[in-house]
């Protein structure tokens, strides 16, 4: 059955992953607690940023450090932030993008390389 005809549950995931120097974790998570605040203050539903912890695994498939052309010294962050659909959740990014918040950390200033972040917007499927 292609993808488009899986019936879709309610639910819409935005996922991020990308590489983080060691060294600037710390001002990562401090930028990461900042921007879950905003997703939550404008309706997210869920806001979860993860830090790698076992990225060597021997299963089959393309290894995360990978995806993001991870450098030695650097690790992989995982993120999801959950909304009600899509257009919820192209609402609550739009009054994100508008929060004065968000516009304290310019995108050369950001603790990872944005070039390298992996990002998609998905439907969900199959919630437990």
């Amino acid at each position: 059955m292609p993808a488009t005809d899986i019936p879709i549950m309610r639910g819409y995931v935005d996922g991020f992953v990308l590489a983080v120097p060691k060294k600037k974790i710390r001002a990562y998570k401090r930028l990461a607690e900042k921007a879950a605040r905003v997703w939550r203050k404008h309706g997210a539903l869920d806001y979860v940023e993860a830090v790698g912890n076992d990225l060597g695994s021997k299963w089959a498939g393309i290894k995360f450090p990978r995806t993001v052309k991870a450098k030695p010294g650097e690790t992989v962050i995982f993120s999801y932030i959950v909304f009600k659909d899509r257009k919820h959740r192209d609402l609550v990014n739009a009054k994100v993008m508008r929060d004065p918040l968000m516009k304290d950390a310019p995108a050369e200033q950001m603790p990872f390389d944005m070039k390298r972040m992996v990002y998609g917007g998905f439907k969900v499927i199959v919630e437990s």
